[in-house]
């Protein structure tokens, strides 16, 4: 199943998408797709009912409607850098022999085409599209692949939105240059994981005002998405509805020659192999 939220910002309704642009509205079945939902087996419980409501003609178009990132505002969403080996090269960094684990605020989330803004000091501000998981379940210790991959509820879209001068020149710490409002897009929607196939195999791509900046595959990951979230549950007790941002190929803003990065008015069009695309028109902040 493909899962979103529709609405405006703090009023999404959860919904099932059916066909391309056609979704079953579900919220007077599920008041959220959160951590009960996902806890409580919500995604097996939908199945049946949106496949009635469809057949029924229970349908609505999407066009026109706002699309909210498709989880409720997570417990925490826990990111990996230098995932994948093409952009630890284009970093002059080496290849890490284990996950390098930083965290984002929760409230950075937004919908997959909401506006993203700059920050209040902001020059480096860039772009980075990665393959984002949602946790299925409450979960740590997992005891090896298997488990962790039981774990996994779905995948999406994110942009791992940066500020690289506060991540890099401000004292090292990299939630600094993650954590600013509207910096992690995700959706349009969460592909279920049976609906994923192999996500070892996912293409990924980012656009900045036409120009196509970053190409890649998650084959070339250091830590596949399985690795990364067993791996994670031997630090962190991981909630259903978490979300895990497992890193970006090459082509981001800081990795160019010059470097190049984000000003008001660009436009970022990104997406992955069937999971979605996303659309983000820049903002300087108003204040």
């Amino acid at each position: 199943m493909r899962l979103l939220r529709i609405g405006p910002v703090g009023e999404e309704r959860p919904a099932v998408l059916v066909g391309d642009s056609t979704y079953v509205d579900v919220a007077d079945a599920v008041r959220d797709f959160d951590a009960a939902f996902f806890e409580n087996g919500g995604i097996d419980a939908l199945r049946s009912l949106v496949g009635d409501r469809a057949a029924a003609g229970q349908v609505r178009d999407l066009a026109g409607q706002r699309v909210g990132a498709p989880v409720a505002r997570p417990h925490q969403i826990l990111c990996i850098g230098l995932n994948y080996r093409d952009h630890a090269a284009e970093t002059g960094q080496a290849v890490p022999e284990e996950p390098i684990v930083f965290t984002k605020s929760p409230n950075t989330l937004v919908g997959p085409d909401d506006e993203v803004v700059i920050p209040r000091g902001s020059t480096k501000t860039d772009w980075e599209v990665e393959l984002a998981v949602v946790i299925g379940r409450r979960c740590s210790y997992l005891p090896d692949l298997a488990a962790a991959e039981a774990a996994i509820a779905g995948y999406a879209v994110c942009n791992d939105v940066s500020e690289r001068a506060f991540q890099m020149e401000r004292g090292g710490q990299w939630c600094k240059g993650k954590s600013a409002a509207t910096f992690n897009p995700m959706g349009p929607w969460l592909v279920t994981s049976d609906e994923v196939g192999d996500h070892r195999s996912l293409d990924l791509w980012l656009d900045v005002n036409g120009t196509r900046r970053q190409t890649g595959s998650t084959a070339t990951m250091v830590f596949d998405a399985v690795t990364v979230v067993h791996y994670l549950s031997q630090f962190f007790v991981l909630e259903p509805g978490d979300v895990v941002n497992t890193g970006t190929p090459p082509g981001v803003g800081m990795g160019q020659d010059p470097q190049v990065f984000l000003r008001p008015g660009d436009v970022m069009e990104l997406g992955i192999g069937g999971l979605g695309r996303q659309r983000q028109v820049v903002r300087a902040h108003a204040g």
